[in-house]
């Protein structure tokens, strides 16, 4: 029997390249993490890989082989890109890609699901959350 565990991952920065965080919902526990000075694309890829990592450590080695991940974001662009729908030109995100791929073998299977921002906003909360305790908003 497998399980299924739904993760919700957002990244962002103020400005492009600016400040950026990354944020991720686990069962409902946000958590956020501060990324310094990045753009848009690498935190929507820094989130995904952090929240695989939480992911693995929560549900253990075992558990999480026989776990399904379907990966909730609202970048149409890295959901695009992980499906392997369009290519990825970006050098920077390139590392990051190969590290999800890696992360996905942790698990029974990892699915990336292209949300509407309405439908994200505890994990863009969780962007926020890290941004403002990082820069003292």
């Amino acid at each position: 029997m497998s399980n299924k565990l739904i993760i919700y991952t957002d990244g962002g920065s103020r400005g492009n390249p600016g400040p950026a965080a990354a944020g991720w919902v686990i069962d409902g526990k946000g958590y956020g993490a501060y990324l310094g000075t990045e753009t848009n694309n690498i935190a929507e890829y820094t989130a995904i890989v952090l929240a695989l990592e939480k992911a693995r450590a929560l549900l253990g080695k075992t558990k999480a082989k026989a776990t399904e991940v379907e990966m909730r974001m609202d970048s149409e662009l890295a959901v695009k890109q992980l499906n392997g729908e369009y290519r990825i030109k970006n050098e920077g995100i390139q590392p990051l890609f190969f590290k999800i791929w890696n992360l996905k073998f942790d698990f029974k299977s990892v699915e990336f699901v292209h949300v509407r921002r309405e439908l994200n906003k505890e994990a863009d909360a969780m962007v926020n959350k890290a941004l403002d305790e990082k820069l003292g908003n």
